[in-house]
């Protein structure tokens, strides 16, 4: 487990919350609230957050939207993650992935495992990198929210956090094309 160097400083990181559903608002979006909340409760900045219905295209533009705007870091999508016809968030991201981070959803489902057994099996969580901003595609029940972030997104998103951390790479992410998105 990942310690955090309380000698380090924190560096705050900008995230964008995407609620993908067909029958929420966001006034009574729970899950896009918490992830909302944990963002900013942690000392980051929740640069965006909007909703938008169960369908690939929509999807798809809003986070290359934001995949180009260099005010945003990481990318979180709650919602439709599963297997109905409806659910196509990773149908969504995946394609727009430079790199998969295969990593995250099976540390995901180990979390999820321990809280709702193989009933995780269900969920198709994924994430990647493209232009050097973090996605995840989260499931949409509040409690995957919390696992994801209390259990994977914190830590990996906190500077001080040992022995390493997503925050440190993020300048090199690019390197290869010699630009940069964090801002120190």
């Amino acid at each position: 487990m990942a310690t955090p160097d309380e000698s380090l400083p924190f560096i705050a990181v900008r995230f964008a919350v995407l609620t993908v559903s067909d029958t929420r608002s966001l006034e009574d979006d729970k899950s896009g609230r918490i992830l909302a909340d944990r963002i900013v409760g942690a000392g980051h900045i929740l640069a965006e957050r909007a909703i938008v219905p169960d369908d690939v295209d929509e999807i798809r533009t809003i986070v290359t939207c934001w995949i180009q705007d260099p005010e945003i870091d990481v990318i979180l999508t709650t919602g439709g993650t599963g297997f109905t016809g409806r659910d196509v968030t990773p149908d969504a991201v995946e394609p727009l992935f430079e790199k998969r981070m295969d990593g995250f959803s099976a540390v995901f489902h180990r979390i999820s495992y321990d809280k709702i057994g193989t009933s995780t099996i269900q969920s198709r969580a994924t994430a990647g990198v493209a232009n050097s901003t973090f996605i995840f595609a989260i499931p949409g029940s509040p409690g995957a929210c919390k696992d994801a972030w209390d259990g994977i997104i914190r830590v990996q998103f906190d500077y001080r956090s040992r022995p390493c951390n997503f925050v440190e790479i993020m300048p090199r992410l690019d390197e290869h094309l010699k630009r940069g998105k964090l801002k120190g």
